[in-house]
């Protein structure tokens, strides 16, 4: 690293080195530190008027979200929009001059952008091999990020994440909106005070009706496409046109399936509302049971259990190819306990007596959306004003990555103990796997030649 390329980066973390993280204090731990920068440092970094000027990377789906989130948030502007597809990328800057009256610049190359100057974050809602390894390249160069779910495609990159915060000092808040949903707060913090006596159980699920995608056949990248930036840190394979743009999430060298997809947010809604971190027990079973003969790899039927000390667990079922609702709902959580149940979605919660009576109702005052791969809604909003009052006062985030990766993690053992076929021992301190050292090689992966991401 050059010597102007390190006086950057030491410039670009003054002010924020040391800040104090934690979820908000209805939720989990608090991740604290020897001192925290005050608000008046943070002006001094942003500017007099406080103006977040972010960059957008890949915008073909949830980038849309977080566009539409930064236009309509506060005091934040989208300067850059990144993304290798040269269509999306001009089609984004026109809705983005639509939305807002202004054009950001556009750039294929993340690379190209972390050296500006009047760029203070970066969000990712790029395929998920990308997700941890372009986090770290934010944060290294001066930048706050907010990284899509799950923030990493492996266990350790994960850890990297959390190691890498403390380094640079710079946030990162994973996009789990549901963090920032006012009635899932007042949930937990209704459960926190009792309402369903001691809570023990937490049930999540999805369902949906996806299609096969077919076998893919191997043709060259089309023009619009830089195939080469769009593998980035994955190990190379040749293009197949069932792929791109959104099949990824089927396969094991750039996705991690449906448990990550969409299970991440359920599991992180019981794991927060039970209050409970690492596990002691991971079991996952299923398949690829709906559909045979194409090129998904992962299971489209899944259920995974999780057991916690303290006389605690979590199971999550996934359906990805039967919309079959629970509750009448595609997606949700139920938090039982020893003198009823709480239920829980994106738009509300209900609190259940040992009897079935509806005690307590409280609603969202804005609808988001729930099983769409947009998922846009006034959710996405909340969690991204959060993170700017993080960058501007200090303000503890929702979803720190401290504590999201152990969310993350947990889908990792599910995926994990799938491809094993057996049941996980896992420390309760750390979650490492123990005693298997086959299930231990899915830790971490192999990347591309000149691609490994480091701390």
């Amino acid at each position: 690293m050059s010597h102007h390329r390190r006086e950057f980066l030491k410039k670009s973390v003054v002010g924020t080195a040391g800040l104090a993280l934690g979820v908000n204090a209805l939720g989990a731990s608090t991740f604290g530190s020897a001192f925290a920068a005050s608000p008046q440092s943070y002006r001094r970094i942003l500017g007099a008027n406080d103006r977040i000027h972010l960059a957008v990377i890949g915008t073909n789906n949830r980038g849309k979200a977080h566009i539409t989130a930064i236009s309509k948030g506060n005091n934040a502007e989208v300067a850059y929009i990144c993304d290798v597809d040269s269509k999306v990328l001009e089609s984004t800057l026109t809705e983005v001059k639509q939305k807002t009256g202004k054009t950001p610049k556009g750039e294929k190359d993340i690379r190209r952008l972390l050296d500006q100057k009047n760029l203070d974050a970066i969000t990712i809602a790029t395929p998920e091999h990308w997700h941890a390894p372009m986090a770290l390249m934010g944060v290294q160069a001066g930048k706050h990020v907010y990284v899509e779910k799950p923030c990493s495609h492996n266990p350790r990159e994960g850890e990297m994440l959390v190691e890498a915060q403390k380094r640079y000092g710079k946030l990162i808040q994973m996009g789990n909106q549901q963090r920032s949903a006012p009635t899932s707060i007042q949930a937990v913090k209704d459960i926190r005070e009792g309402i369903i006596g001691t809570p023990y159980f937490g049930k999540a699920w999805y369902s949906n009706n996806r299609k096969p995608i077919g076998n893919g056949n191997e043709v060259a990248p089309p023009a619009w496409l830089d195939w080469e930036l769009w593998q980035g840190p994955a190990p190379r394979e040749a293009y197949r046109d069932n792929v791109v743009h959104y099949n990824w999430h089927w396969f094991k060298n750039w996705g991690t399936g449906e448990i990550h997809n969409n299970g991440t947010h359920e599991i992180d809604v019981c794991r927060w509302a039970l209050g409970v971190d690492y596990p002691t027990k991971v079991s996952a079973s299923g398949g690829r049971y709906h559909y045979q003969g194409d090129d998904w790899e992962f299971p489209d039927t899944q259920v995974v259990s999780y057991e916690f000390p303290d006389n605690k667990m979590i199971t999550w079922e996934g359906k990805s190819c039967n919309p079959f609702n629970f509750y009448d709902r595609g997606r949700g959580a139920t938090i039982h306990g020893s003198e009823g149940t709480v239920m829980l979605d994106r738009n509300g919660y209900w609190a259940y007596d040992m009897d079935g009576k509806l005690i307590k109702e409280v609603l969202e005052k804005a609808e988001s959306a729930t099983t769409n791969t947009l998922g846009e809604g006034a959710l996405d909003i909340f969690h991204m004003n959060n993170f700017f009052d993080g960058i501007r006062s200090g303000q503890a985030l929702h979803s720190p990555i401290a504590d999201a990766h152990i969310s993350t993690l947990l889908c990792h053992l599910g995926n994990i103990s799938q491809f094993v076929g057996r049941s996980l021992s896992c420390n309760p301190k750390t979650g490492h796997i123990q005693g298997d050292m086959e299930a231990m090689k899915y830790w971490s992966r192999q990347y591309a030649p000149g691609w490994e991401p480091s701390v």
